[in-house]
């Protein structure tokens, strides 16, 4: 089956829906489940790997890491969170370079200072929007295809204002940013009229985080409002941190799996969703015997 890349599949409708992974296995999954592409946060890897907060803990090498564990597993399209680039432009050059190579179908970066933090956290700090531009500019000189896209994103709304960021995400179109993210619209109101005011400009990114600044809003209800593309970047993280925890109670407390059994795979289901016995044939194929 041919996969469109993610520029050509944004042009088309309906709205893309990205589910958030963070490793080989959740990405197997969620293409499994049917996805069409794929979103790997720099919240998501702070969360699994480090077992920390999103506040720029992060390192690029680490995100390109388990982005080509990703790209190995999978052949969709990926988006991944490249946070401010980490550091000037010529850091986020390199950040392009690193990641494109890794897999990534888009970057997308921030106009926070560095280190970032979480969008939907308080007291964030933003550079100006002249040196976010060069950031921008810098990227798009570095990258070995077109097609490999920058989504820049502002989070201007929690620090000077919607007008300001609305400006913020002009200056980046013209800089050379292939789509938008205006990060956490405070309201209904502000969401809807986000791509009221930019137009067909430019393909816009909604970011659904569960308990953040934004309301929640359905793929579809997004669509109709102008957005082309929808992350649900922590959601399994989320999930599965819910379901571990859980896990872990259940287990310390009666001594066995028993208990927990109906909410687990055995060793046989879940050897069928890794392809296991397929993956064993192939070795078997190859191997001269």
């Amino acid at each position: 089956m041919t996969i469109p890349s993610l520029k050509e599949r944004l042009a088309r409708k309906p709205i893309l829906l990205a589910p958030g992974v963070y490793d080989g296995l959740t990405a197997a999954l969620a293409e499994a489940a049917g996805a069409e592409a794929l979103y790997l946060s720099g919240a998501a890897v702070a969360y699994t790997r480090l077992g920390r907060p999103d506040i720029g803990l992060t390192a690029m090498t680490e995100m390109a890491d388990t982005l080509a564990l990703i790209r190995d597993r999978v052949r969709l399209p990926i988006v991944i969170d490249a946070d401010t680039g980490f550091g000037n432009a010529l850091n986020a050059q390199r950040t392009m370079r690193v990641y494109e190579r890794a897999g990534a179908s888009a970057l997308q970066v921030e106009d926070q200072t560095y280190p970032k933090r979480c969008g939907h956290l308080a007291d964030k700090s933003l550079i100006s929007t002249s040196e976010m531009a060069g950031k921008i500019a810098a990227m798009a000189d570095a990258r070995a295809s077109e097609e490999t896209l920058i989504i820049a994103r502002t989070d201007a709304i929690a620090v000077e204002g919607f007008e300001a960021a609305m400006a913020r995400a002009q200056a980046y179109l013209e800089a050379g940013a292939d789509a938008l993210f205006i990060e956490a619209p405070r309201s209904a109101e502000e969401l809807a009229a986000i791509p009221r005011l930019i137009g067909g400009r430019a393909p816009l990114m909604a970011n659904m985080v569960e308990g953040g600044a934004t309301p929640i809003a359905s793929a579809s209800e997004l669509e109709a409002l102008g957005y082309a593309l929808v992350i649900f970047p922590g959601g399994i993280v989320r999930a599965l941190a819910r379901t571990a925890e859980d896990y872990y109670a259940s287990l310390l407390r009666a001594g066995s799996n028993r208990p927990f059994a109906e909410r687990m795979f055995d060793f046989k289901e879940l050897n069928e969703r890794l392809g296991t016995a397929d993956l064993l044939a192939q070795g078997e194929k190859w191997d001269g015997r």
